[in-house]
């Protein structure tokens, strides 16, 4: 759990909207902590929960509301635990901690659902690491694999996972929403109201989503695209820094008077 995050629930808000406060500022109704892209990256997981409790502390903040942005396995070495984790926060404070599906976790329910057709694209895309991560040594599994072999290593990832963890991973929503800011794994389109946002953009990416302006007046942070830095722009926030290959896992804190702080580990 997050080891302040109880009695922090309880204290009074410090935090209060500024006058200058203007309307083109991400002003969700609580302060919130939106995390990155983690890939298998437990350690650097830890320290994120560790920055966020700190952070919280800080500002006094009241009924913080933690978002997991998705992509939470492949890559790293560590995606059976961080799927864990992930999950444990969820359960256990679930009126403060939302995790949402990225297009890492739809590839493995596809491949689970569909292993000989899904399988080959997930394999080119990090699945190794997972398998790996429980148990399933994967080295000989390649893209082309035969169809036996698929089926049967996806098997055996079901049997490891345990159909809590699938069902879990199964209902992950898609989007997450307070006040004027959004929260989805890869993007959204800009012409598209966000409660009409197809899956796939939410999960793959829009092309207009990063050079075409939200009219609405709404704020998007997001993951799935790597950056060296996070970007804050034109009502998209943008937190992968490729935690898995660079060590940085980026958290965006975003407090009602849209103050925007970026905490890295």
């Amino acid at each position: 759990m997050i080891r302040n995050l109880r009695s922090i629930l309880a204290r009074p808000r410090t935090v209060t909207p500024s006058p200058e406060a203007q309307v083109n500022l991400p002003r969700p109704l609580d302060p919130v902590y939106a995390v990155g892209d983690i890939h298998g990256r437990a350690d650097l997981l830890e320290r994120a929960l560790d920055l966020i409790d700190a952070h919280v502390g800080r500002v006094g903040a009241r009924n913080p509301q933690v978002v997991f942005v998705g992509d939470y396995i492949d890559h790293g070495p560590d995606s059976a635990a961080v799927l864990a984790r992930v999950r444990e926060l969820a359960e256990e404070l679930p009126d403060n901690v939302t995790g949402l599906m990225g297009n890492h976790e739809r590839m493995l329910l596809d491949f689970l659902a569909d292993p000989v057709t899904r399988g080959p694209r997930w394999l080119r895309t990090g699945a190794h690491d997972t398998l790996d991560s429980y148990g399933l040594h994967s080295s000989q599994l390649l893209p082309g694999a035969a169809p036996d072999a698929l089926r049967a290593t996806a098997e055996g990832l079901r049997a490891k996972m345990g159909a809590g963890m699938l069902d879990w991973l199964a209902n992950l929503p898609l989007s997450w929403s307070s006040g004027n800011l959004w929260a989805v794994h890869a993007a959204a389109d800009p012409q598209h109201p966000m409660d009409h946002q197809s899956p796939r953009v939410l999960l793959w990416g829009h092309p207009e989503f990063e050079t075409r302006p939200r009219a609405d007046g709404l704020w998007v942070v997001h993951g799935h695209t790597p950056m060296g830095t996070p970007v804050t722009e034109d009502g998209r926030i943008g937190i992968d820094t490729g935690a898995w290959e660079t060590g940085t896992l980026t958290t965006v804190a975003i407090l009602p008077d849209g103050h925007v702080e970026f905490l890295y580990t």
